[in-house]
């Protein structure tokens, strides 16, 4: 069964924009990743809030993937324009 990962964290002051081409170039390579089976991005401009709702194979298949970005840097470059770190939450689908 797949899960959910949601991503939540607050973009600096007017680095948006940046964010947005950053986002363009890495997010065919979060796609790209084993175990990865969708990714959207959401952004709230008056809060400055941005969210990456993540649906992946597994919670492991997740982890695999924010320790290879923490090694190879794309996760700092990702932080350098946020004022914190993500809050980063595990979902895993009720059937009711």
């Amino acid at each position: 069964m797949s899960i959910t990962v949601t991503l939540q964290m607050k973009v600096k002051e007017a680095r948006y924009a940046e964010l947005q081409q950053f986002l363009q170039a890495n997010l065919p390579n979060v796609r790209g990743f084993a175990g990865a089976l969708s990714v959207g991005v959401f952004y709230n401009a008056e809060q400055q809030d941005l969210m990456l709702f993540e649906e992946w194979l597994s919670k492991e298949h997740h982890q695999s993937y924010i320790q290879f970005i923490s090694e190879n840097g794309v996760m700092s470059q990702l932080l350098s324009f946020m004022q914190d770190a993500p809050v980063i939450t595990y979902y895993g689908r009720e059937v009711l």
